[in-house]
């Protein structure tokens, strides 16, 4: 299963909160659409239909079902830049 880093957690902390921003929304990891070895980063309300939902710390991460087999030895990673620019990376373990 993909684990996340303490600085991805407050990255997404970051982006999962505000007033129009419901309690159960995350960052979803989803393939790019036309291009099946690109992944697709996007914040959600809530995890579709078969994704595997990740929660730590008060923060969800949803993995679409066809790459969470590819991130099972993953660490997501994130840089925190200066006003709430955050670049997210994945990690082999």
């Amino acid at each position: 299963m993909l684990t996340l880093t303490d600085n991805a957690v407050m990255a997404i902390r970051d982006l999962t909160v505000g007033e129009n921003i419901p309690d159960q929304a995350g960052l979803r990891l989803a393939p790019k659409p036309g291009e099946e070895t690109s992944l697709e980063l996007s914040l959600v309300s809530a995890p579709q239909a078969g994704d595997q939902v990740i929660e730590q710390a008060d923060t969800r991460v949803f993995v679409d079902p066809g790459v969470a087999p590819a991130l099972d030895d993953k660490t997501l990673d994130a840089d925190i830049g200066a006003e709430g620019a955050h670049a997210f990376k994945l990690m082999r373990r």
